[in-house]
């Protein structure tokens, strides 16, 4: 199985530190998120990674090169200058992702154990989200937990996901947002859900990074 982390997004609410730099290489605990992911990543046995680029994207090729030194494989995915947004940087990246495929944001920070999404079932078509409790900036959430119903209480999307790559079939290649697709299939039944209780941090703003950095330096 593959994976595919998303590092393309111009990251302007973090601006000045993303003026030069792709927001998926601030650091955390000493260490680009990037890092982490793939580091993650590599313990779920999932080593051939799939990284986007628009936005300083040759800073990332420039730190993690080919993978090689990281104990994985990386290949990349460039996108136009300003990106594709999510669902349409996954179409462009579908010829380098096979059937089966993990999706992460490149700007959270969680400690998710990613076996569990290689132990998953999905039919063609089929997709699954891990949710989370909702931070303070986003307090309504996202996406309720399928199995309670479409009018229960709402999570925020995690930014970790599994796909079918038919969950993409028929879709038009270009600018295209991932959030009102979800939706859609959720309401037919092709997307399950999860709640994920542990460590994530959505590295949104400056202020956000700094405080999570605090927080791992005086564990």
């Amino acid at each position: 199985m593959k994976a595919m982390i998303l590092a393309a997004g111009r990251g302007k609410r973090m601006m000045p530190l993303t003026s030069t730099l792709p927001k998926p290489m601030l650091k955390v605990a000493g260490k680009p998120l990037l890092a982490h992911h793939i580091i993650n990543l590599r313990q779920a046995g999932i080593v051939d990674i799939v990284i986007n680029l628009a936005w300083q994207g040759d800073k990332i090729k420039q730190y993690f090169g080919n993978g090689e030194a990281f104990g994985v494989t990386i290949q990349y995915s460039q996108e136009c200058e300003g990106g594709l947004e999510t669902a349409g940087g996954i179409l462009h990246a579908l010829p380098l992702l096979g059937e089966h495929f993990v999706v992460i944001n490149g700007d959270v920070f969680t400690d998710y154990d990613m076996t569990s999404l290689t132990q998953l079932h999905l039919e063609p078509g089929e997709a699954h989200l891990v949710l989370v409790e909702n931070p303070a900036h986003n307090p309504d959430g996202d996406f309720a937990l399928r199995h309670l119903g479409p009018d229960s209480q709402k999570y925020t999307f995690s930014g970790i996901s599994r796909f079918h790559a038919d969950f993409f079939k028929g879709l038009t290649p270009g600018v295209l947002a991932l959030g009102p697709i979800l939706r859609e299939k959720l309401a037919e039944y092709q997307v399950s859900t999860e709640l994920y209780l542990g460590q994530w941090d959505d590295i949104g703003t400056p202020a956000r990074l700094d405080e999570l950095n605090q927080r791992l330096a005086v564990k």
